[in-house]
């Protein structure tokens, strides 16, 4: 971990795009990984509180859409940014996720540009 670096979690049950999505944002951020909904909510009640989450919406346990309102209900990390990085590109699937606390929504696939864009403005950066 670098000190000053923003720390992002990956939310994604199919390894080779979180692979993806850690790849993409560990030249800018320091990057931890879940595997679903569960694990992330176990990760950060464990202590590792992130400045965003980049999440999909469709995963085994506990789903995206279920996480982000978890994360949501609690006081101390409702503040945190979630990029919802989906398939489900339907204008009703979008209104759902930014409903259940995400701040932007992103379909796959995806332009690692824009990924990047919507990360660093969530986070409030310029550059």
């Amino acid at each position: 971990m670098s000190i000053g670096r923003s720390k992002i979690l990956v939310v994604d049950d199919e390894p080779d795009v979180r692979a993806l999505v850690a790849r993409l944002l560990s030249d800018s951020f320091d990057v931890t990984q879940a595997t679903d909904g569960s694990d992330a909510l176990d990760q950060i009640l464990g202590g590792a509180r992130p400045d965003l989450i980049v999440c999909d919406v469709m995963m085994p346990k506990m789903d995206g859409l279920t996480f982000a309102k978890e994360l949501k209900r609690d006081p101390s990390l409702a503040r945190i940014p979630i990029v919802m990085l989906t398939a489900k590109a339907g204008a009703r699937d979008m209104v759902e996720g930014i409903n259940a606390g995400a701040r932007s929504y992103l379909t796959k696939p995806f332009k690692s540009e824009e990924l990047l864009g919507k990360v660093r403005k969530a986070l409030g950066q310029t550059k």
